[in-house]
């Protein structure tokens, strides 16, 4: 059987991009690379120290390894951040010591044309990431914020997409507000139809179903629906719903008998990052599911982040998973 990264590796080989990892001190992203050299999945560039990154023994010969401390690109990074920051009060002297920084140093890299898409995060926290990404690439055209999703592939699963789920937000915003829910589901709804080729229908969570209990919690899922029905009323999708009745069709047809998606869902939006958090690794823990990101929405060119207890194997499907962002932008 096909999985979901099987599917993306296969769309990946079949129009390689360039990515760049900034973190070639992690045996974990060296390791990944060399599968990915080795099955043709993508063009790297690998940052760090030549000669630990040789010493490590991987096969990494069809790689690029660029050291931004001795790299000859340092000067124009550092002119280029000055430009894009000066306004914000940066200085020459900060702009020449965060091109330094790998992941400044990478997203760099993206911005000049040099690669297509940066992978980065197994040591290091989510806002190492976001931070370089927000100052240097900024938002997509049109896209209100930045927001994560995880692609989750359940195995031995008919529910969602076959056993495909996007889960969001899972790793950014805290409280997301009404609104912001609303703007979540709809760059999430953009996502799954690149990555996955379907058509996405979104669930808003809640410990609610259509009304069953009204506090301040349920009522900003409402208001998130409300809101979407408002301003992106192509959307497929419904609110506010327990998880029970977004998934399960014989339990959708009870709570929701009139919701266009209850019991169909494959996108759950969460209403708060506990939620989503807890909810991915459940899932992923308990129900052997595959969770590949945190994938970003929303940022200008494709910069993903990964979890610090990713494995090798996690970082491979990352790669794919970002280069067909980068073939479908």
């Amino acid at each position: 059987m096909t999985t979901l990264i099987d599917s993306m590796i296969e769309r990946a080989q079949a129009e390689r991009k360039t990515i760049v990892l900034p973190e070639g001190h992690d045996e974990r992203i060296l390791a990944a690379a060399e599968e990915v050299l080795k099955r043709n999945i993508a063009n790297l560039i690998i940052l760090g120290d030549e000669a630990e990154i040789a010493a490590k023994g991987y096969d990494l010969a069809d790689a690029t390894i660029v050291n931004p401390l001795t790299s000859d690109k340092a000067e124009e990074f550092a002119a280029l951040l000055y430009e894009l920051r000066k306004k914000k009060g940066m200085t020459e002297e900060e702009a020449h010591d965060l091109v330094k920084d790998n992941i400044y140093f990478a997203t760099l890299m993206v911005k000049s044309g040099l690669c297509d898409g940066l992978v980065g995060g197994a040591s290091c926290a989510t806002v190492k990431i976001l931070s370089p990404a927000l100052k240097i690439l900024k938002t997509a055209p049109g896209a209100p914020m930045v927001s994560s999703l995880f692609l989750m592939d359940v195995p031995e699963c008919d529910l969602g997409e076959n056993g495909i789920f996007a889960f969001a937000d899972c790793a950014l915003e805290v409280q997301p507000t009404a609104e912001k829910l609303a703007h979540i589901a709809n760059l999430t709804n953009d996502s799954f139809k690149r990555l996955i080729g379907k058509e996405a229908r979104i669930a808003l969570l809640s410990h609610s179903s259509h009304g069953s209990a009204k506090n301040d919690d349920t009522q900003k899922v409402v208001d998130a629906m409300a809101y979407i029905k408002e301003t992106y009323p192509d959307l497929l999708a419904d609110g506010e719903l327990q998880l029970d009745a977004a998934i399960i069709p014989e339990i959708g047809a009870s709570k929701a008998p009139d919701s266009p998606i209850a019991g169909k869902a494959n996108v759950l939006v969460f209403p708060d990052l506990d939620a989503a958090n807890i909810g991915y690794k459940l899932v992923q823990r308990l129900g052997k599911a595959q969770a590949y990101g945190p994938i970003l929405q929303g940022i200008a060119a494709p910069v993903n982040d990964l979890s610090r207890g990713c494995t090798a194997e996690d970082v491979v499907g990352v790669i794919a998973i970002t280069c067909v962002q980068a073939q479908t932008l």
